[in-house]
């Protein structure tokens, strides 16, 4: 019976190690599947939408292929289409069925056709991320449906023709390591059986002697001469034991194949051979932001804004090192280039001249940027300084004007140590643009300018003041400190025969405002300081010995008729919403030299 178990045992054991073996061998499916796209050529762009990249579940793996240079990136889908309008490329999509299909595309705009030969994809401030490489290039990704890819050269030669996206499979065979190791021991349980049906019959074999009177016994001598001489023949000790181990030994080694075999088999077999204990989070696609129902998604995510600071920050400091307006307004317009020009102008002239603070790159703190599906489009960042010797909290807000245009900030700001910001939406949500004349505000944002320069022009007669919070405003007292300083040094050079004047107004720069979450909104102003120094004696002149700024920007260094000197405040304000009882306070603000001329 011992062998019919024994048998069975076998079998059953080479059923579950084949059965194993070919799930890993014959039965084992592919790792892998792909999408080739073959297209004519004729296009510089090339873009593969969303659809064809999650048609099948799990990450992406993107092939290029070309003769030159390699050029990938991937955006929204809406932002790479709006990038494409005014140019010809092929669309590359799937159909209900999952068959491939490569569409040509017409420019659909062409206010920018002229500026868009040669135009370049490469560091557009729309891409999530980019690629260059020169030949093949090769990227993993992770996109969702509303993600697309877009594939070039240089953007004139066309886009290389070769494009494959490939998918992982799950080809795990879970089962496969436990009906292996269940075959081995099932195989090692026959061995056993099959050992034990050897030695029941062997020693059912053995001749069995019959039962005789036993002789009467003798004392044996322990004296090896007498015990030879009685006929006693003596044993050596170790023989026994010799042969106890010998047996031992060999059941021992019948049992080493099956054990090696199982060792062997389990020796190819990977984590994916076996049951998952727990479920491991498998990458899936995911929206990069995710946006409430029916409101536009926000112009930037938050890595999008870490990379275009970091490109504003280098592009300013070359242009600072250059003292190169053109370079500066790449990246810079409005009142923060303004402020940048005439500081170039003064420190090629003056040597001794300090440079206007750095943008700082990193680390960016808080990211904030417009909710839109069009341009232009707003963002404000708030970025420390990296610089131990000077720390720094600098404010900026940010504008795209169009799909081609990189961001660039028209308001730049220093935050006080002591600013506490009001309560802003996740960048992942992002904020509303409020209307320069929104009514929704305790002031609309293009009256703020207006009248915060009623407060400084009338201070507390300004009809204004109440609804500021000027107890804590730190740019109200620095005006009146310049203003007295500049009082005080004309008394002392004119000696009676000079007089100064202060004015200021709302400067020409349009207003920027971005929703809070407690229904107020950041809004950044330009406000204009002037003063005007003229001479109240006939035969006196006003000299600029103690001025080599206005001097510099003059060009000269007296006038009988006085100087007129004029400072850019770019502001930042949290304006309270309509019925709030919170005051209009100042957040940030930057005060720099703007222009000075002689007085008509």
């Amino acid at each position: 019976m011992r062998f019919v178990w024994a048998v069975v045992a076998f079998v059953i054991a080479a059923v579950m190690i084949g059965a194993g073996i070919a799930q890993r061998t014959v039965f084992h499916g592919p790792s892998e599947t792909s999408a080739t796209v073959q297209t004519d050529g004729t296009t510089a762009y090339t873009l593969v939408d969303g659809a064809l990249l999650t048609s099948v579940p799990g990450a992406q793996t993107l092939r290029v292929e070309g003769d030159g240079a390699v050029f990938a990136a991937y955006a929204r889908t809406a932002d790479a289409q709006a990038w494409l309008a005014d140019v010809p490329y092929t669309a590359v999509t799937v159909d209900g069925e999952g068959v491939v299909q490569t569409t040509a595309v017409q420019p659909t705009v062409t206010a920018s056709s002229a500026a868009a030969a040669g135009r370049s994809p490469v560091d557009s401030d729309l891409w999530l991320d980019e690629y260059e490489q020169t030949g093949t290039l090769s990227a993993t990704l992770q996109l969702p449906r509303e993600m697309s890819v877009l594939v070039a050269s240089d953007g004139t030669a066309p886009a290389p023709a070769n494009i494959s996206v490939t998918w992982p499979i799950d080809d795990s065979t879970p089962w496969a390591g436990p009906l292996i190791v269940g075959g081995g021991i099932v195989l090692l349980a026959g061995l056993v059986l099959y050992l034990l049906g050897i030695r029941h019959v062997r020693r059912s074999r053995r001749p069995r002697r019959k039962g005789l009177p036993l002789p009467v016994t003798e004392p044996i001598s322990t004296v090896d001469g007498e015990g030879s001489a009685r006929g006693v023949i003596s044993e050596s000790p170790g023989r026994g034991a010799s042969r106890g181990r010998s047996r031992g030994g060999r059941r021992a080694l019948v049992a080493v194949p099956a054990l090696g075999m199982s060792v062997a088999l389990l020796a190819g077999c990977s984590a994916d051979a076996w049951p998952r204990v727990a479920a491991p989070e498998s990458p899936s696609p995911s929206p990069t932001v995710i946006v409430p129902e029916g409101q536009f998604p926000p112009a930037v995510t938050e890595s999008q804004a870490q990379r275009i600071v970091s490109r504003v920050s280098s592009t300013v400091a070359e242009a600072d090192a250059a003292l190169d307006a053109s370079a500066a307004a790449a990246r810079l317009s409005g009142p923060a280039l303004a402020e940048r020009e005439t500081s170039y102008k003064l420190r090629a002239a003056i040597t001794d001249r300090p440079a206007l603070p750095a943008i700082p790159a990193e680390p960016v703190q808080i990211v904030l940027p417009q909710t839109t599906g069009t341009w232009p489009r707003t963002l404000m960042t708030v970025v420390e300084s990296a610089d131990a010797a000077t720390p720094t909290t600098t404010i900026m807000m940010m504008t795209q004007q169009t799909p081609w245009d990189a961001y660039k900030a028209s308001y730049v700001g220093n935050l006080e140590a002591s600013t506490n910001l009001p309560e802003l939406a996740a960048p992942y949500v992002g904020a509303t643009q409020v209307p320069p004349d929104s009514n929704f505000l305790v002031l609309a944002p293009e009256d703020v300018a207006a009248a915060y320069a009623d407060i400084i022009n009338n201070g507390q007669n300004s009809a204004s003041y109440a609804t500021f919070d000027t107890a804590n405003d730190l740019l109200l007292a620095a005006i009146q400190d310049n203003k007295t300083k500049r009082t005080d040094e004309l008394n002392q050079t004119g000696a009676g025969t000079a007089e100064i004047s202060f004015s200021a107004s709302a400067g020409p720069a349009a207003p920027i405002a971005l929703a809070t979450l407690d229904t107020g909104a950041i809004v950044a102003v330009n406000v204009y300081e002037s003063d005007t120094a003229k001479p109240t004696n006939p035969d006196a002149v006003i000299k600029l010995d103690n001025n080599p700024a206005v001097k510099a920007l003059t060009g000269v260094d007296q006038s009988a008729t006085g100087f007129t000197t004029t400072y850019s405040d770019q502001v930042f304000f949290y304006v309270p919403s309509q019925g709030s009882d919170d005051q209009i306070r100042l957040l940030g603000y930057r005060s720099s030299l703007l222009e000075a001329k002689v007085s008509p």
